[in-house]
């Protein structure tokens, strides 16, 4: 099976036989963790960076009053905090959403590797760029878009994300949050955004069903979210637009 860690950063720099190596190297040795497990918990100090070879994870944040906040969700080739190592702790939490295998590389291993191999810190330096861009993102739907907006904004967001990484089912991509996870994400309550999901799916835009997440008409849905995909910078290593 394709190293989804490898794929993901080729797409960002043209990555020699020897950096594709190394990276196969550090993630050899993967652990499988199942659904809903804390990978790092808030208050922990950070040893490694985390990289989700498969499954979904996600960040998140518990208030005072016991509420989450998820703030990103992670998926396959993704990597978690490039530089958290050298923090003290955890200003947050990172769990997983389903069952996953993720590889954990030490602190000194990261920065072996990136030392060692320039394109792969150029490829690096440019996915951490790309998360930055989604969390600005989402700072902007939970600021100033509406809550059918916010929805949809983030459907056609996560419609591209798990496209990318081979999730597509048919006219589907695989989808496994459910609607608590999502409210969480969004800032709503599961029972506002189970009535803004039987909006869209009454005005013929998308459905979300069983894990899967089926776009009916991608223009309407754009509109809807106003959303412009420049922030996941694909263009600059795919040259291909799917919204």
């Amino acid at each position: 099976m394709e190293n989804r860690f490898v794929a993901k950063l080729r797409g960002f720099a043209d990555l020699a036989e020897a950096d594709i190596a190394a990276l196969e190297r550090a993630t050899a040795a993967p652990r499988s963790f199942s659904g809903k497990q804390d990978l790092i918990r808030e208050g922990d100090q950070p040893a490694a960076v985390f990289v989700i070879l498969e499954g979904w994870a996600c960040r998140y944040k518990i208030l005072p009053s016991g509420t989450r906040q998820v703030m990103a969700f992670l998926m396959p080739g993704d990597c978690c905090d490039l530089h958290i190592s050298m923090l003290a702790e955890m200003d947050h939490s990172i769990q997983t959403v389903t069952k996953a295998t993720v590889a954990m590389i030490p602190r000194d291993g990261m920065d072996a590797l990136m030392d060692k191999h320039p394109r792969i810190a150029r490829a690096m330096y440019i996915s951490q760029l790309v998360d930055e861009g989604i969390l600005r993102s989402w700072i902007v739907s939970m600021g100033r878009r509406s809550s059918v907006e916010r929805v949809a904004h983030l459907m056609c967001e996560l419609y591209l994300r798990a496209m990318n990484v081979g999730g597509m089912l048919g006219s589907a991509v695989t989808l496994p949050l459910s609607q608590a996870v999502l409210a969480d994400a969004l800032g709503m309550t599961a029972v506002h955004i189970n009535r803004v999901l039987r909006k869209l799916r009454v005005a013929g835009a998308m459905d979300l069903r069983r894990g899967q997440l089926v776009i009916h008409d991608v223009v309407k849905l754009v509109h809807v979210a106003g959303f412009d995909e420049n922030y996941l910078h694909r263009r600059a290593r795919q040259g291909a637009r799917y919204l």
